[in-house]
C-alpha cells in the first residue's frame, strides 16, 4: 500500500466531509472509523483517520490523535493533515491547539497553518475572522453551540488560548498575490517566532493558492476547504494521476431511511422539509430518560410505512428545547441517551432491510457506524458541498453494500435529505 495523504479527523462527519473533498480531487479515499487494525488495500491514494476526540478531554484526544499518526506514518504517508470543523469547533482549552502542537511535535515540525476556510458553505476568513455566510461566527448559531460555543471569530486570539507557541496572519492581500507570496509570508512568520500561520481565505482559488503553498509541508491543519488545493502538489511530483475516477461506488438497494441526531439550524431546516413528505418519529430524551423503549416502538413504527417511501427518526430540536434537557438530565446524559437510541434504531433498520441510510449529526453518525459493525467507508459521489454517498466497510462479508451518506449538522440545502437519493446508483 502506497498512501501519499494521511488524515486524521477530529469527528466522524468531518472525516468523510474531508474524504468527499478529496475524491471530488481525484483521490481514491479511504475513510476509518478509529485506528485500523490491519493494511486496508492497495487501491488507496489518501486515507482518513476519523475519530471522536473534538469534544473528549485533551490528554484523550492527543493520545488518540498520535496513534493515528503512527499508523499513518507507517502506511507511508508523504504528508499529513489533522482536519477539523470548519466552524472551528473548540474551547479556550482545545482540542485544536493541543493536538496540532502534539502532531507537530510527533512529526518533528515546528510550523503548520491552521484553516478552517471552506467557502462553498459560506466559511470564509477575512482579516483572520471567521465568517457564517456574511456574519461573524460569533453572531451566528455556533454562539449557542451546546459543547463549544463560539463566542470569539477573531481565529487568531481562539487559537492562540489553546498553544503554547504562537499564532500569526497571512493578510488576504498576500493571499490574492498566489502561492508564491504566501510562503515568504509563511518565512516571515517563522523569523517572528510563529508555529501557526492563519490565512485569510474567501475563495476556492485562495484555497488552491494556499494549498500550493503548503507542498511539502509535513503537517496542515484545516477544515476540508484546502483538500482541494493539496493533490496537485502530488501531481507535480508525478505521484498522482493527472485524470483518475475516485468516486465509483458499488450498486446499492434496499430500503431508505434518515436518522437525525443534530440540533443545528441547517439539519432544523432539512428535518422540516422531509416531515412535509414523508413519515417521521420524534425521539424524546424524556422518554428515555424514564425507562421508556423507544426504540422498539419506533422500529414498528416503521414496519408499516419503510416498505413504500423513506422514513425519518429525528431528535433535532431547537436550542431552547435542547437547553431545558441538558438542564433536567445533564449535558453528557441527554446526549449518551439520544445517540444510544438513534444508533440502535439503525442497527434496526438495517435488519429490516434499509440499505440506503442518512445520518444528520456528527456523534449520532460516529454511534451509528459503531452499532453497524462499520470499521470504514469507500468515498463515492457528492450529494452537498461536504457531503458524499460511501459504501460501509464491514469484517463481515455481505452480499448487499450498505450505503451511507453522514451529514454534518451544519451542512446540506434544505431538500438534503428529499435530493439525496437521486445521487446514489441502485
Amino acid at each position: 500500500m502506497t498512501v501519499l495523504l494521511g488524515c486524521i479527523a477530529d469527528d466522524f462527519t468531518g472525516g468523510t466531509d474531508l474524504a468527499g473533498m478529496l475524491v471530488k480531487a481525484g483521490m481514491r479515499t479511504v475513510q476509518m472509523i478509529g485506528v485500523p487494525g490491519e493494511p486496508i488495500g492497495d487501491d488507496v491514494d489518501a486515507v482518513v483517520i476519523a475519530l471522536k476526540s473534538r469534544t473528549n478531554p485533551v490528554e484523550e484526544a492527543i493520545a488518540e490523535s498520535l496513534a493515528a499518526l503512527r499508523w499513518l506514518q507507517q502506511a507511508g504517508c508523504k504528508q499529513f493533515y489533522f482536519k477539523y470543523c470548519s466552524t472551528f469547533d473548540s474551547t479556550p482549552k482545545g482540542n485544536i491547539g493541543p493536538v496540532a502542537e502534539a502532531l507537530m511535535a510527533a512529526l518533528g515540525t515546528d510550523f503548520t497553518i491552521a484553516c478552517p476556510a471552506f467557502p462553498v458553505n459560506g466559511r470564509t476568513i477575512y482579516k483572520g475572522h471567521l465568517f457564517v455566510g456574511d456574519i461573524l461566527l460569533s453572531d451566528s448559531g455556533m454562539r449557542h453551540h451546546p459543547l463549544t460555543p463560539m463566542t470569539d471569530a477573531n481565529l487568531v486570539k481562539v487559537l492562540q488560548a489553546q498553544i503554547k507557541g504562537k499564532a500569526g496572519l497571512v493578510d488576504y492581500g498576500v493571499v490574492r498575490q498566489g502561492p508564491e507570496a504566501i510562503k515568504a509570508r509563511f518565512e516571515q512568520l517563522k523569523a517572528a517566532g510563529c508555529t501557526f500561520a492563519i490565512p485569510d481565505a474567501i475563495t476556492n482559488d485562495d484555497l488552491l493558492a494556499i494549498g500550493a503553498a503548503c507542498d511539502g509541508m509535513p503537517l496542515v491543519t484545516a477544515g476540508s476547504g484546502i483538500a482541494l488545493g493539496l493533490p496537485q502538489n502530488f501531481r507535480k511530483a508525478g505521484l498522482l494521476p493527472e485524470h483518475q475516477v475516485a468516486d465509483a461506488l458499488p450498486p446499492t438497494g434496499g430500503l431508505r431511511a434518515v436518522i437525525a441526531g443534530s440540533c443545528s439550524l441547517a439539519t432544523q431546516g432539512q428535518v422540516a422539509a422531509l416531515r412535509e413528505k414523508h413519515p417521521a418519529f420524534n425521539i424524546d430524551p424524556f422518554d428515555l430518560a424514564h425507562g421508556k423503549d423507544v426504540v422498539s416502538e419506533a422500529l414498528a413504527w416503521a414496519r408499516g410505512k419503510i416498505e413504500n417511501e423513506p422514513v425519518l427518526f429525528y431528535a433535532t430540536a431547537t436550542p431552547e428545547a435542547v437547553k431545558a434537557v441538558q438542564v433536567q438530565l445533564g449535558t453528557e446524559k441527554a446526549g449518551s441517551l439520544v445517540e444510544d437510541a438513534l444508533a440502535a434504531i439503525a442497527k434496526g433498520l438495517v435488519a429490516l432491510g434499509v440499505g440506503q441510510l442518512i445520518v444528520a449529526g456528527g456523534e449520532t453518525s460516529g454511534a451509528v457506524v459503531k452499532a453497524l459493525g462499520v470499521s470504514g467507508l469507500r468515498i463515492g459521489p457528492e450529494i452537498d458541498p461536504g457531503v458524499p454517498w460511501t459504501t460501509g466497510i464491514t469484517k463481515d462479508a455481505v452480499q448487499r453494500p450498505l450505503a451511507l451518506a453522514l451529514k454534518s449538522g451544519n451542512f446540506g440545502t434544505p431538500d438534503f435529505f428529499l435530493k439525496a437519493w437521486s445521487k446514489l446508483a441502485s
